[in-house]
């Protein structure tokens, strides 16, 4: 299976502009559109793949997400043509470098929406350091403390948004993951599990988001 490629699912370059994507969307979707292709299995995927990339493509943002989803999926110092001349990645190996991509896009999301809101920091703070000097009886920035708070706190900073945006991007990582190490993940309980996985670094790349615009406004009393 191939590697996930909205741009050619949408056949446009990596250097596309906005306008250009719209465009080749609109004309796409018209040529595959159910109501030209009654009865066409391979119409109605087509539409459904064309739909799904440009969720991702026709969003400034979601595609800067998804580069660099794509150059972390890859590597950034080695090239796919030069991936394919070598020997193949373990699926270890592979896992754990989408796991530590998503931990990153996540721990970016949450830090840039917690520092829109300083005050919102401020009271997560407050929390930290009374349960902090509670715990030892001192003022320190701890971190099980930190991540304590953080798991409670992550339950109202996270928006419906950015739990969309979650979901798009592990879909994005989980076929990612099985067209580089075709075979491994097979059946429904090795995807889910795979999910799952994914899941969690996102999730740890929120509580250190949280973290870090916390930490930011630190100071110690």
């Amino acid at each position: 299976m191939p590697s996930l490629n909205y741009y050619a699912v949408l056949e446009v370059s990596l250097q596309a502009t906005q306008e250009e994507i719209k465009k080749s969307y609109r004309k796409l979707a018209l040529h595959f559109h159910p109501d030209r292709n009654q009865g066409n299995r391979q119409a109605e995927q087509k539409i459904r793949e064309v739909n799904a990339a440009y969720e991702i493509l026709g969003d400034p943002d979601a595609r800067k997400t998804y580069d660099r989803l794509r150059l972390g999926h890859v590597g950034p110092t080695v090239s796919r043509q030069e991936e394919e001349t070598e020997e193949a990645p373990s699926p270890g190996v592979v896992l754990h470098r989408m796991e530590g991509t998503l931990c990153e896009e996540a721990r970016k999301q949450l830090f840039k929406t917690m520092m829109k809101n300083t005050n919102r920091i401020k009271e997560e703070l407050s929390k930290i350091r009374e349960r902090v000097i509670k715990v030892q009886g001192y003022d320190t920035f701890l971190e099980k403390i930190v991540t304590q708070c953080g798991e409670e706190g992550i339950r109202d900073l996270v928006t419906e948004e950015l739990e969309q945006l979650r979901e798009r991007l592990v879909d994005i990582a989980v076929e990612m993951v099985c067209s580089e190490v075709p075979g491994t993940f097979q059946g429904g309980q090795a995807i889910d599990e795979l999910r799952r996985t994914l899941h969690r670094a996102y999730h740890q790349g929120w509580i250190q988001g949280y973290g870090q615009a916390c930490e930011l406004l630190y100071e110690r009393r």
